[in-house]
This record gives C-alpha cells, structure tokens and sequence, in this order.
C-alpha cells in the first residue's frame, strides 16, 4: 500500500474536480436554471449562494485561483450547515446536512492542499510545491 502515496498529488486533482463539477451543479441549477429549475429570486440569500457555487465551482474545476476559491467554498458550506440545518437537529444524518458538512471539509482541505499537478495554478506556477509538466 505504500506504493499508492505517489497518487496522492493526482489524486488531490481529481478530488478538487469531483468537489468543483458537484459544487458547480448547485450554482447552475439556481442561477442557470439548468438542469432543474430552481428560480431563487435575484438578490436573495439562495441566489447569492448559487452565484458563489457557480463562479467557485467553475474556478475549482479548472484549478484557477483554487486557494482563495475553496475558502470562500468552504465558509459558504459552513453557512449552509448553519442557516439551514443545525437548526433542525443536532445529528448530520438527521438534519440533512451531510452534504454541506463534508463539503465544508473537502474544500477546507483543498484550500491548504493546494490544486494539484492538473489545474492552471499549477501550469502557471501560482501552485507551489508543483511543476508544471513538460
């Protein structure tokens, strides 16, 4: 098994795409109305949530200013717990709130691990500790 730690840059892209195509979902689904419809009235606490899930989302997928975007993802997620779930229990699996707890950690993580060897930070040398591929 010691082996498989040489995946473990690799692996740290493919996780912050996962995060940033789910995250992303979110956003064009209350902005974009795309692929259901959710129709958030424009200025609202949801609408600015999807605006920040659509414009994070997109940045994490392609690994550009990933940093910044997986905080501002990570605090979002926070407040989603907060505002919207801890107030119906204690207990992540009973107030529906899983999603936006894990999440809530997978973009902090993202936010100290960095993008990974495949994002544009990494190819335009904004990533350090990763070298660009020849």
């Amino acid at each position: 098994m010691e082996n498989l730690s040489r995946y473990q840059p690799a692996m740290l892209s493919v996780l912050r795409i996962a995060a940033g195509l789910l995250i992303l979902s979110y956003g064009t689904m209350k902005i974009l109305h795309f692929p259901v419809g959710m129709q958030p009235p424009v200025g609202s606490l949801p609408w600015f949530a999807g605006c920040i899930e659509l414009i994070g989302g997109l940045l994490l997928l392609v690994g550009f200013a990933t940093r910044p975007a997986a905080f501002i993802l990570s605090g979002l997620m926070a407040f989603a717990y907060f505002i919207g779930h801890a107030g119906k229990g204690f207990f992540p699996a009973l107030n529906s709130g899983s999603l936006a707890m894990i999440l809530c950690f997978v973009f902090l993580y993202i936010c100290v691990a960095g993008p990974g060897p495949f994002s544009v930070d990494a190819k335009t040398g904004r990533a350090k500790g990763y070298v660009p591929a020849e």
